[in-house]
């Protein structure tokens, strides 16, 4: 018997400190059944040893010692758990403004995040700031978690008066639209199950949502991106490896190589050691072309509608990682799919340096020039990093802004 596909939703969560982020990951797991036996028996032994009647959920989310002591989270778990409907990878990123580079670590692939909102305190200023990052990200999908609820007596007035002052918010910020959702996750209400305390609301529980919200892979008509990243050499012939991270490619397809600019033909395309017709992002390929080019790694072959940009002038919305501050006239290395370049760093946004986690406007100069798509156009091929030439450390998250 064929099973249905289960295909797989990553999403990340952020929240101020004492929103009960913990808990609600850990009731996610809980109620979803994703937690052994042994695991939920460890966290019973340790709420007890901390004086607690009541299993403290939050314990099966804060894995480091350091956070347990301190009873914060302080960098990003990436959590596995699954349903009947739907498998997840979930990055549980901090909620320290200190830790922002973490939440562009954990939501740079997310296709959904969730905001986490006390309802006794509503929208905070890391509030912002984390709808701030999901905007600059371009997260396709975003939760507001209104937790807490128990606390305000389940009143809607207070639920919609959050929604209303975060709807602003995201206008601004650019996010594409969000769902908002009342729960408890201390006492279970709308995470796994709906509510019975919340009449008012007949919208999904957030485990509901999760499994329905559409995963969305690009469409099969998007324009080919194809980086190479090995050219396998079999005497006269070269076939080119790599990841086609957007669009189908066929054989007999017209494609150009950049940056040269040169244009050729598909003659064939290899997946798992088997030739076919067709292949779709984001399968892992071999190419062959029609004629002998001069291809190597880092080159991009590109077909169908909407060119990428070929430039050696970057400007890109950034957030910088590093503890070392990054400054105007900085000589780095800008990594772009499978391609590294030589850099400088013209401008900041009229800032003189950005320090760790500050987000900022830059404008690099390249040695040599790079296909690019804006990021709003694709995660994949607007994204870059830069990195520091003398120790290789990842300095900055880079998001192309070709406008």
């Amino acid at each position: 018997m064929t099973g249905m596909t289960v295909d797989t939703l990553r999403f990340a969560t952020a929240g101020s400190v004492d929103d009960g982020k913990s808990t609600l990951v850990g009731r996610l797991l809980h109620d979803s059944k994703s937690v052994l036996a042994d695991q939920l028996e460890a966290v019973a032994t340790a709420s007890r040893n901390r004086g607690k009647d009541a299993p403290d959920l939050a314990l099966l989310t804060d894995g480091l010692r350091a956070e347990r002591e301190q009873g914060i989270t302080i960098d990003v778990a990436y959590r596995y758990f699954a349903t009947p409907k739907r498998r997840f990878i979930l990055a549980d990123t901090p909620g320290h403004v200190q830790y922002t580079r973490n939440m562009v670590t954990g939501a740079s692939t997310a296709e959904l995040a969730i905001i986490l909102v006390d309802a006794r305190n509503g929208v905070v200023e890391q509030t912002r700031r984390h709808a701030a990052v999901a905007g600059l990200l371009r997260v396709p999908q975003v939760v507001l978690a209104v937790n807490k609820m128990d606390l305000v007596g389940y009143r809607q007035d207070v639920f919609e008066r959050i929604v209303e002052e975060f709807a602003a918010d995201a206008a601004e910020f650019g996010l594409p639209g969000f769902t908002a959702i009342p729960v408890s996750a201390l006492a279970g209400d709308n995470v796994v199950e709906r509510s019975a305390h919340m009449g008012w609301y007949t919208g999904p529980a957030l485990l509901e949502f999760l499994e329905s919200v559409p995963v969305g892979a690009d469409p099969a008509d998007a324009p080919v991106r194809f980086p190479v990243q090995y050219v396998l050499r079999h005497g006269d012939v070269r076939h080119y490896a790599g990841q086609l991270v957007s669009g189908s490619l066929r054989v007999g397809d017209r494609v150009t190589v950049h940056p040269s600019g040169e244009t050729t033909e598909v003659a064939a395309i290899d997946v798992l050691g088997e030739e076919v017709p067709v292949a779709y992002a984001p399968q892992s390929v071999g190419v062959r072309l029609a004629d002998q080019r001069d291809v190597s790694r880092g080159d991009m072959v590109t077909a169908g509608g909407g060119a990428p940009t070929l430039t050696r002038d970057v400007r890109a919305a950034v957030c910088h990682l590093a503890d070392r501050p990054l400054r105007v006239g900085d000589r780095v290395l800008l990594k772009h799919t499978t391609r590294t370049v030589k850099a400088l760093v013209k401008d900041l946004g009229g800032a003189l340096a950005l320090a760790v986690n500050d987000l900022g406007r830059i404008t690099l100069r390249t040695a040599e020039p790079l296909a690019l798509d804006d990021y709003a156009v694709s995660r994949r091929t607007g994204a870059f990093i830069l990195i520091d030439p003398a120790d290789g450390a990842t300095l900055t998250a880079g998001m192309v802004d070709l406008g």
